[in-house]
């Protein structure tokens, strides 16, 4: 099967060629997928670079998510047989024409859906549900604050919040990405760059959950902008992750500083997760309440072209492979 390597081990985006590698066979409670389908996340890149390794027993390969038909099933696993359109979480190994899963972080894709869409899912849906929603505990009438809101995962916190009754502040650098998160649904968007923001979100109320892909560069501001009570959720650093925060004023306001990565964890937890997610969030993306905004995609062979359009920045949505 064809798969995408890192030359060298790690490298720049040019780094990644085309190469290939036997099928997968998958192992006894695991399906194996004919891939058509793969999104490319900010963690591939890490990876990509060097800073990021793979969890024990997974795949080199990189490639958090995927969609595709099932093509081959394990012995014990009765829910999926082959030819069943899913879209799956993977440690790794999305990057190819073949990935094998544990057939419990599969779900089923929607009528409604191509594989592109399907596989623009996973990876954004997993990670907003299990910060926002567990780690956040945003409810309905509720205020988030979402910086990065134009990114795959920006876009899905925006409207997996509206469609669960809350309202939407985002941030975003520039006026077109500004203007863009409006009409994904925020209900308030604001241009990082200028003006005073967080004279802007306090003037908007203040936020009582805050996801924060920015890191040390917005702490001052986010516990300004939090109300009492707030919850600030951490998923990526991306100005650095050493912040100097005053501890009295979390105690003051009672905030609750948490943060989360999904890859890393069990087989079981994204299992129970898989099943929370097939059970609150996709009758919401059945019913096209929620669904994947794509910016662009490349074969598989343009992985590096890819990775290169993802690092510049300018993207509002996910991007995908296709196969």
């Amino acid at each position: 099967m064809r798969v995408i390597e890192i030359e060298g081990g790690k490298g720049p985006a040019e780094a990644l060629r085309l190469a290939e590698r036997p099928q997968p066979t998958p192992a006894p409670g695991e399906i194996r997928i004919r891939v058509r389908a793969a999104g490319v996340n900010r963690p591939d890149i890490v990876q990509r670079l060097g800073h990021y390794p793979a969890p024990p027993g997974a795949s080199d390969i990189l490639g958090l998510e995927v969609a595709g038909e099932v093509d081959a099933v394990g012995e014990g696993v009765t829910r999926w047989k082959i030819g069943d359109r899913v879209c799956a979480l993977l440690g790794g190994g999305g990057y190819a024409d073949y990935a094998v899963v544990d057939a419990r972080h599969a779900l089923p894709v929607p009528d409604n859906l191509d594989f592109v869409q399907a596989a623009a899912l996973p990876e954004t849906v997993f990670t907003v549900f299990t910060n926002v929603f567990e780690g956040g505990g945003l409810k309905a009438g509720e205020t988030l604050l979402i910086h990065g809101a134009t990114s795959g995962i920006g876009v899905m916190a925006i409207q997996m919040a509206k469609a669960a009754g809350a309202r939407v502040i985002a941030t975003s650098r520039g006026a077109a990405k500004a203007e863009a998160a409006l009409t994904l649904g925020a209900d308030v968007s604001l241009d990082a760059t200028d003006g005073d923001l967080l004279a802007a979100i306090k003037a908007e109320g203040g936020a009582d959950v805050v996801l924060d892909m920015v890191g040390a560069a917005y702490a001052e501001l986010n516990l300004n902008a939090l109300k009492p009570g707030g919850r600030w959720v951490v998923i990526a650093t991306l100005t650095g992750a050493l912040a100097q925060i005053d501890l009295m004023r979390v105690m003051l306001k009672r905030i609750v500083l948490t943060g989360s990565t999904l890859r890393s964890r069990s087989t079981d937890e994204k299992a129970r997760l898989t099943a929370a997610v097939e059970q609150t969030i996709w009758p919401w993306v059945a019913s096209g309440k929620v669904c994947a905004k794509v910016e662009a995609t490349f074969p598989l062979e343009q992985a590096a072209v890819a990775h290169q359009r993802l690092e510049a920045g300018d993207h509002v949505g996910k991007i995908v492979l296709t196969l």
